[in-house]
């Protein structure tokens, strides 16, 4: 199985910073892509941004900018460093990874993790 791990979440002024981080553990073949999803109370889940093996990244036009996303493949982690946050930013913020299992490398399967807290209040 595989568990993904979240930290960094926290509570910060508008204009803060945070970085999360994001670990995957378990067996697995490999790791295509990871990202991140946010979803706030009452609103859809939406993307925030995802970085493949290969470092090709993809961000959300309301990010773009103030958030970066990086990724070190040999401790299968990725992290989101965040700059100016704004109250909207506030949200649930969850891992995803694309995991191949190592029993059947044809196929992938999504993992997330269980999300953390990010609030930003003055």
């Amino acid at each position: 199985q595989v568990q993904l791990v979240e930290s960094g979440g926290g509570v910060v002024q508008p204009g803060g910073s945070l970085t999360l981080s994001c670990a995957a553990s378990g067996s697995f073949f490999s790791i295509n892509a990871m990202g991140w999803y946010r979803q706030a109370p009452g609103k859809q889940r939406e993307l925030v941004a995802t970085v493949t093996s290969a470092g090709s990244t993809n961000y959300a036009d309301s990010v773009k900018g103030h958030f970066t996303i990086s990724r070190d493949n040999a401790k299968n982690t990725v992290y989101l460093h965040t700059n100016s946050l704004k109250p909207e930013d506030a949200a649930v913020y969850y891992c995803y990874a694309e995991v191949v299992p190592a029993w059947y490398r044809p196929t992938s399967y999504d993992y997330w993790g269980q999300g953390t807290q990010v609030t930003v209040s003055s």
